[in-house]
């Protein structure tokens, strides 16, 4: 017996009949259908927009053609991070429409060549032009084709980018610091929106930008779920359409123009000059919310003024968690005997009911593990290592610190600057001594000595233990 084929109307129903299946329950008491919820990625209480009647701060004003002119809005830029709205960029080339030139920085601090960083990055009119509003559709064409929402620009050679600290703790932690300058310095909650889309236009050899450990994508996803990474493919595609287009909002990253800052000079990092930038002390909690609650589920909360950390949040805590980062089975590491002897001096602590001790050997833990370890503790030790990036998830609060191990008398800024910018006390540990700078207050230079990178560092544990006793049971903190 041959079957009928169905009807158009038929299968309208069939598939109208399997949507309410899949979106509406049934309420069994009432009789009466109701949305099924379906889980969306986390966004932050800093981020709600959904109040109609909250003005967005500093808002994209969009208008049609090519002649609107590109301004830096709330003056958020510093050498190497620029925010611009209305940035057109025609075959690879970016234009600033302006009548007053005079009004942007030099075009050598917001943009290079995106070369290797012992190269010639002067930038060229290859680059980055400035254009005038009345000679604008010579060069741009009549129309431009609108790139909505903020989209973040990395311009700039691989080399720095597949390192987990250079990714995550110079170019987005810089990024979002000078993008913050939008919200303000108030206590109010920032409105700004997550970034649209993370575009890297000279990443040829693909997914360079990932870390040899995996940590890089995966964050990057947990922290802004809906934003796309593309690379020099998708760039290319903007070139051969062989158009005019303009980005409502976007910010223009690179390495070498942010070290042009005498900041990033002095000390030799990438986010120094974006020291510079005023914004609230609490300009990360977005980033940090969004990836912690986005992997675990829960954001930790703090207890009380001893530090303590409840996570998950259907956990009692009474102590405080300090972890300690472990590199023996890295190169760069301490003496055996004294990570023995600092192991011990911690666990005593615990034994006195001063903390929880946690050793965490970062390479052996799954990504979840990793997160959920920083984001429980309230202080983090180690040697000068990429683990003590992690200290980017860890909460703030007014006994949260770290201890980072150098071999004495080294000196180098990536992880003070770190604590700097997420509040956290830092303790540079030199053996038995300590090196601690307050607020505004800072280590002349950056200093290196062999045995900086070797398997010998030295570390006195209970000098360490006494110093972290002090940092948990002092009615007295000292300043971050």
């Amino acid at each position: 017996m041959r079957l009928a084929t169905p009807t158009r109307s038929l299968l309208l129903v069939l598939i109208i009949a399997f949507l309410v299946v899949l979106f509406v329950d049934l309420d069994t008491e009432s009789h009466r259908p109701r949305l099924r919820s379906i889980p969306l990625p986390y966004v932050s209480k800093f981020l709600d927009s959904s109040d109609p009647s909250r003005e967005p701060i500093h808002p994209i004003r969009t208008l049609p053609g090519v002649t609107t002119e590109t301004t830096i809005p709330g003056g958020a830029h510093v050498h190497g991070f620029t925010v611009f709205d209305h940035l057109y960029v025609r075959n690879g080339t970016f234009y600033v429409v302006t009548s007053d030139v005079s009004s942007f920085p030099p075009r050598k601090n917001l943009i290079g060549r995106p070369v290797e960083l012992d190269k010639d990055f002067e930038p060229t009119d290859e680059d980055f032009q400035f254009i005038d509003p009345l000679t604008a559709s010579q060069v741009l064409g009549d129309h431009a084709v609108r790139i909505s929402g903020f989209s973040v620009i990395i311009y700039d050679h691989w080399q720095f980018m597949n390192h987990f600290y250079h990714w995550w703790g110079e170019i987005i932690l810089g990024a979002w610091r000078v993008y913050s300058k939008l919200a303000g310095t108030g206590n109010e909650p920032t409105q700004l929106p997550f970034p649209t889309r993370f575009l890297l236009p000279v990443m040829t050899e693909t997914s360079k930008w990932r870390d040899k450990s995996g940590v890089n994508g995966p964050l990057m996803r947990g922290a802004f779920p809906q934003a796309s990474i593309e690379e020099s493919t998708q760039w290319q595609d903007l070139i051969k359409v062989n158009s005019t287009f303009v980005f409502d909002r976007s910010m223009i990253v690179h390495r070498g123009t942010a070290h042009r800052h005498p900041f990033g000079s002095r000390w030799f990092k990438m986010i120094g000059g974006a020291m510079n930038i005023t914004v609230a002390d609490d300009f990360w909690e977005p980033v940090r919310q969004s990836l912690v609650q986005n992997l675990l589920g829960y954001i930790p909360k703090i207890e009380n003024s001893k530090g303590v950390v409840r996570a998950p949040l259907t956990e009692e805590r009474k102590m405080p968690v300090v972890t300690y980062i472990s590199r023996q089975g890295g190169g760069r590491r301490l003496i055996h005997e004294d990570h023995l002897g600092l192991v011990n001096a911690l666990e005593e602590l615990e034994s006195e009911g001063i903390c929880e001790v946690n050793i965490a050997m970062m390479e052996r833990m799954s990504m979840k593990e990793q997160i959920a370890a920083a984001a429980r503790s309230t202080i983090i030790v180690g040697v000068h290592g990429n683990g003590l990036t992690h200290q980017l998830w860890m909460q703030p609060s007014l006994r949260s610190a770290v201890f980072e191990i150098w071999y004495p008398p080294s000196y180098v800024w990536d992880y003070e600057m770190l604590a700097r910018n997420m509040g956290h006390k830092h303790y540079g540990v030199w053996n038995d001594t300590f090196i601690t700078f307050p607020k505004g207050t800072y280590y002349e230079g950056v200093k290196f000595v062999e045995g900086f990178h070797g398997n010998s560092i030295p570390v006195y544990g209970p000098a360490v233990a006494n110093k972290i006793r002090e940092r948990l049971l002092s009615d007295t903190v000292e300043s971050r």
